[in-house]
């Protein structure tokens, strides 16, 4: 493995990180943490495909893209628009 790969085999650390982020700021009461939350999952999404893909891990980059979508919902149910 080249040194360019190792930085890559470390992203899922930060994605963990970013993925609890996420998941403590949707539980809140106030509406902008929720959303703020809500783009922290979707950082999280694209942080684990990049790792997964560098990993060739198809069924996570299949579970963040479901998870993705499934953001995306809950940001739109979350709008009071």
């Amino acid at each position: 493995m080249g040194p360019g790969m190792a930085w890559l085999d470390l992203l899922q650390w930060p994605a963990m990180v970013v993925t609890l982020v996420a998941a403590w700021m949707v539980g809140s009461r106030h509406m902008r943490r929720r959303e703020l939350g809500f783009w922290c999952f979707v950082a999280s999404n694209v942080l684990w495909i990049a790792w997964a893909w560098h990993d060739r891990a198809w069924a996570l980059i299949a579970l963040q893209v479901g998870l993705f979508a499934m953001n995306l919902r809950g940001a739109h149910k979350n709008d009071p628009d």
